[in-house]
């Protein structure tokens, strides 16, 4: 089954949804409970993005293979923002396969609805800011997808992408060759940005790598930080450390 396939399959839905500008009549069926969470549903009606509708029959369960297209099968809280504006709470649910963020007001409500990929909007997860933005990788390609942001310092910041590979199973050609169930694996990317510089570039988690970003004069100290600390650059905590000592001991792009 190829990839194109598998984007219409799990595509995030949208029930009783017309979507519009933000100054038109947006219909919702979120719901509701007095002035105040009206207010808040209409709000979140306009950031959602058109998807289609959850109640179509699947053609693939999904839950069958090993791993899952998101990061996390049930609901989570997060805060959402408009620019600067909190717009409200809401539950999530991400998507890393086909990069869709689901959104409910609350985890046993009907219906999935799908955020407009819209680089404005910001969803706060314990305090972390994950947003649609336009990235470098590795290979130099420019890509869009979902960020998370785990330092915002003066010098650098750090985000990171969580990705999702899909692998078809094979069946068992013989009696005595096993069958290779289709999986879902997930891969973590991380991506950084100098102060003045106006690209997100990845990072690829190396000591030669992260050597590359700081000046010669300032490697020694980075080099016994990392080793005075026992740090491990394949770990969250440890590369946010090691990334917030670089901005303590560096100086921005001229």
């Amino acid at each position: 089954m190829t990839n194109k396939v598998l984007t219409l399959v799990f595509s995030v839905a949208l029930t009783g949804f017309t979507y519009g500008q933000f100054s038109g009549q947006i219909q919702t069926n979120m719901a509701g409970g007095g002035a105040d969470q009206a207010g808040t549903a209409g709000a979140i009606a306009t950031l959602l993005g058109p998807v289609s509708d959850s109640s179509q029959k699947r053609t693939l369960e999904w839950e069958s293979f090993a791993g899952s297209p998101y990061t996390a099968d049930v609901y989570q809280p997060a805060e959402l923002f408009y620019k600067d504006e909190k717009v409200g709470p809401v539950f999530y649910r991400y998507n890393a396969l086909n990069e869709e963020i689901e959104i409910k007001e609350t985890p046993t409500q009907e219906g999935l609805r799908g955020l407009s990929r819209d680089k404005n909007i910001i969803l706060k997860v314990d305090g972390n800011p994950m947003r649609f933005m336009t990235f470098i990788d590795k290979d130099g390609k420019t890509l869009n997808g979902y960020l998370t942001q785990l330092v915002d310092g003066e010098n650098f910041d750090l985000y990171k992408r969580t990705r999702v590979k899909f692998t078809e199973g094979s069946k068992a050609a013989n009696s005595f060759v096993q069958a290779t169930p289709s999986r879902f694996t997930q891969f973590e990317e991380y991506y950084i940005q100098k102060a003045g510089v106006d690209r997100i570039d990845e990072l690829v988690p190396k000591k030669g790598k992260l050597y590359n970003q700081i000046s010669q004069d300032q490697r020694a100290s980075l080099k016994a930080f990392i080793k005075d600390n026992d740090l491990d650059l394949d770990s969250d905590k440890d590369l946010m450390s090691i990334i917030l000592f670089m901005d303590r001991n560096s100086e921005p792009e001229s």
